[in-house]
């Protein structure tokens, strides 16, 4: 059985920063610290935890907030890989397994909704980050690969801008708060 891509939309964003005074390490540090999410990635990231690991393999699950006109929450759950080169160069992919949108989050109300009832906004997203230590700080690398299903009739007026704007703002304040978390 496959999927309907019909209407569907892809996006690819790619950022780079620099965290003066950064070490790899730090980064690796935060990038691994899941838990710690919401704080280094707040709004946007609600609560986070690690699932399951094995060595420098995760799976975690989270729960992001986007918020524009409209305020979107969804549990997302990634199977993620860190690697190093070296003691200056690293990487990890991050790739999204199941990604529920969530109806009346935080109240005795709360559910998933079904495939039928989604607004579209997420289907899947990739993220690529590469890292290196040199001239006196941390170059980060963002590369992301979103998957929007396709809007539901009738709303494309309110959603479509939305679902267009969020994979790169949502890419610039990833790069920002974890450059900003690295330089604590």
């Amino acid at each position: 059985m496959g999927a309907d891509f019909k209407g569907a939309m892809l996006y690819h964003w790619r950022g780079t920063a620099f965290a003066p005074g950064a070490k790899a390490a730090d980064f690796e540090r935060i990038m691994k610290d899941f838990n710690a999410y919401p704080e280094y990635f707040s709004p946007q990231v609600v609560r986070a935890r690690i699932l399951s690991q094995q060595g420098d393999r995760f799976r975690a699950i989270m729960r992001v907030r986007q918020k524009h006109v409209i305020t979107v929450v969804m549990d997302t759950t990634y199977d993620v890989t860190f690697s190093r080169l070296d003691a200056l160069r690293g990487s990890s992919i991050s790739r999204s397994t199941e990604i529920d949108e969530i109806d009346s989050p935080g109240t005795p109300a709360e559910h998933v909704l079904s495939p039928s009832e989604e607004h579209g906004f997420l289907w899947r997203l990739n993220s690529y980050w590469s890292y290196e230590e040199r001239d006196g700080g941390v170059y980060m690398q963002i590369e992301s690969v979103t998957l929007t299903r396709s809007i539901p009739f009738g709303l494309a007026w309110a959603v479509g801008p939305f679902v267009e704007s969020v994979p790169r703002e949502s890419l610039e304040f990833t790069l920002r708060s974890a450059c900003n978390a690295v330089r604590k």
